[in-house]
């Protein structure tokens, strides 16, 4: 049985995590003396991803491949 997938991807451009921070603060956490990337909480599906400055996002927790691609495709037009 499956309990936890993880995956990365770079999304080709730098990521502003305040301005995201602030479009989406009940979802995220970001603590950048703590940690250099934003923390988002996901509900549908349950995902939680690493949101770093650099472009590269980490997507954890998914128990199949297509929760993956479903986070993916909901937070893509909130990082554009």
């Amino acid at each position: 049985m499956v309990q936890n997938i993880v995956a990365s991807h770079y999304v080709g451009f730098q990521i502003r995590l305040e301005e995201f921070l602030n479009a989406a603060p009940e979802y995220s956490r970001y603590e950048p003396d703590c940690f250099p990337g934003l923390i988002f909480r996901m509900n549908v599906p349950k995902v939680v991803l690493l949101i770093f400055a650099s472009g590269k996002i980490v997507l954890t927790g998914a128990k199949t491949r297509q929760q993956i691609y479903e986070a993916y495709d909901k937070i893509k037009p909130m990082l554009i």
